[in-house]
């Protein structure tokens, strides 16, 4: 059985759901793009995750503000404004009747290709749109778990070639990781950077504990996570020191507590790295004290 941080409970109306193809919406059955399509050729996209509290986006400027960076990062000219993409984004949300504990996947590639190529100038259409919804209600059990890491040889990017903050569908390099993960019996894969020091995780970002303090890496060389800043951001709400430090596997082993984060999972606890246990408990007291508070910071957003 599958597990991970993306373990959602079981949720039949995901069958029928209808997905926004570029204006459409068609049934999950009839939801198809060229395979013309720079995203399928080359990798040639980027992507925003969110979810849906409460009849509210949440996070949602953080998040447009990601995408339009990345956008600018690849070059793509989107044709549309944040408003307009928040419309369609309202709009997949209203014709799937959905409220509460959704996510919500957007995805904008380059358009479609003229004949398979990197080359941008090749592209015969304006930019593909495509948004996912569906009822993910995150797994408490897997939750209380916790997940297994193991380190792998793959190296996160360094900013002069694939610079690790963009999110783009190019993700081969993360899916390796997460192969020899689960290769190693493991969950999923913790990644060094270019100079050794633990990055992030092949789909989420790193914390450890140790003696009160909670540590993640610099953000040079990992994904930047929104969920990854609320953390960061509730530490320093609740005088808790959190520091963004380069440390090592030596760190890593002797920590009291690790756990992951990310926009559909929130605070996963890490109870094994490379076979060697992580603290005395699951789901340590720390950890669970700073997924209250990052919950705490959604409640906020939602009560705007």
């Amino acid at each position: 059985m599958v597990h991970g941080t993306h373990n959602a409970e079981a949720d039949e109306r995901n069958a029928n759901i209808k997905i926004f193809i570029n204006g459409e919406l068609l049934a999950r059955d009839d939801a198809k793009i060229s395979v013309f399509d720079s995203g399928y050729l080359v990798g040639d996209g980027i992507w925003e995750a969110l979810r849906l509290h409460n009849d509210k986006l949440v996070f949602l400027d953080l998040h447009l503000n990601r995408m339009w960076e990345a956008a600018a990062s690849v070059g793509m000219k989107l044709p549309f404004t944040k408003e307009e993409l928040t419309e369609m984004l309202w709009t997949t949300i209203k014709a799937n009747d959905m409220h509460d504990n959704v996510h919500v996947r957007t995805m904008i590639t380059r358009g479609i290709k003229k004949t398979p190529s990197q080359d941008p100038r090749l592209t015969i259409s304006g930019p593909n749109v495509v948004i996912i919804a569906e009822h993910k209600k995150a797994s408490k059990e897997s939750q209380e778990k916790g997940i297994t890491l193991f380190t792998s040889t793959i190296r996160r990017g360094s900013p002069d070639y694939l610079d690790p903050r963009l999110n783009c569908h190019s993700k081969l390099h993360e899916v390796q990781a997460l192969v020899q993960a689960i290769e190693a019996g493991a969950d999923e894969a913790l990644m060094l950077d270019a100079n050794g020091f633990v990055s992030t995780c092949n789909a989420t970002n790193f914390f450890i504990i140790k003696n009160n303090e909670v540590w993640t890496s610099t953000g040079q060389y990992c994904m930047n996570g929104i969920t990854r800043a609320k953390v960061i951001e509730a530490c320093e709400k609740n005088n808790i020191v959190c520091r963004q430090k380069n440390f090592s596997l030596y760190d890593v082993y002797g920590a009291d507590e690790a756990f992951v984060t990310g926009t559909f999972g929130g605070l996963t606890p890490v109870t094994k790295i490379d076979g060697r246990v992580i603290g005395s408990q699951n789901y340590g007291d720390f950890t669970r004290k700073l997924s209250g508070l990052y919950h705490d910071l959604i409640e906020e957003e939602i009560n705007k």
